[in-house]
């Protein structure tokens, strides 16, 4: 076999054939076959995720070849994630470290960071920002990269998971203006206020989970599930984030699936659903206003969800 794959395509081309014909599930970063068997064979061969495509006609030395056919095995066999595999991940046009400890990084608020969070916030200015239920850190360090005058905390209850954030805060040496701060929510958080709060909280349902691809099974469970309906820590968010949010202020949360459930749950919240390049993906955006206007009725909502 090592024979006939020869160049940089040709084993681009069989580990995409191999994911296919082995029924891979793709959605952590890519949603391809190809797109994973890039990343794969690029990072095994020590080369630039965005490689000119000239390059790829070149041809691999035996001992490359082995490696590049060993991960991709590995991916078939395991079903883990490239990006577990590999150890980095790409969000927002940056790399991140990433392992079982959080979430591969993956959200379509990495359009918004790209974007400046046009138009949400052209006319609202930001000091400080908060990323609540961090995991790897990618949404925070993404804004702070982002936006150089930015303060911004990374929050989440699991250490493991913060100490993989403060690995990836070292390493986009953003560590003078990122905290990184162990909470449930907002438990730990008291007097802190900031302009802008963004959440890409747990909101798969326990039916769904129970239903993930086995791709999903090396993902830290804490990290996906949230009770019979997807809404869990929404609710609470959407509860508490009034109290840590200044005049003027804006809460983004993403909830995926779980945005029907939402607008059945909370029908007269004024939700605006962002839209983005591929659609609308089940990420909202309320002002500090409109969270206390309903403020009765979302307390009621999020009473008893722990």
């Amino acid at each position: 076999m090592t024979r006939e794959l020869a160049t940089i395509i040709d084993f681009i081309r069989y580990g995409a054939s191999r994911f296919g014909a082995a029924g891979l599930t793709f959605g952590h970063s890519y949603d391809n076959a190809i797109d994973e068997a890039t990343h794969l064979v690029l990072h095994a061969l020590h080369l630039p995720h965005d490689l000119s495509p000239a390059y790829g006609t070149a041809h691999l030395v035996e001992s490359e070849r082995l490696v590049v056919l060993d991960l991709i095995e590995r991916r078939v066999a395991e079903h883990k994630p490239v990006a577990y595999l590999t150890g980095e991940a790409w969000f927002a046009g940056l790399k991140f470290k990433s392992d079982a400890r959080a979430l591969v990084p993956r959200s379509p608020i990495a359009e918004l960071i790209q974007s400046g969070f046009t138009p949400w916030l052209d006319e609202r200015p930001v000091a400080r920002a908060l990323d609540l239920c961090t995991g790897s850190g990618c949404i925070g360090i993404a804004m702070s990269a982002h936006n150089p005058d930015w303060l911004v905390d990374l929050v989440d209850i699991s250490e493991e998971a913060l100490a993989l954030a403060r690995e990836n805060v070292a390493f986009q040496d953003v560590g003078e203006r990122v905290r990184v701060i162990r909470s449930d929510l907002f438990a730990s958080l008291a007097g802190e206020r900031y302009d802008l709060i963004v959440s890409n909280p747990p909101y798969v349902t326990e039916q769904e989970f129970a239903a993930l691809p086995p791709e999903y099974s090396h993902e830290p469970r804490l990290g996906l599930a949230a009770g019979a309906d997807g809404l869990d820590f929404a609710l609470r968010i959407l509860a508490q984030a009034p109290e840590h949010l200044n005049e003027g202020g804006v809460l983004i949360v993403e909830v995926g699936e779980s945005e029907r459930a939402l607008i059945e749950c909370l029908p007269q919240v004024p939700f605006n659903w962002i839209e983005f390049n591929v659609g609308q993906m089940g990420v909202f955006l309320l002002d500090r206003r409109d969270l206390l206007a309903h403020a009765p009725a979302i307390r009621a909502a999020a009473q008893g969800r722990s």
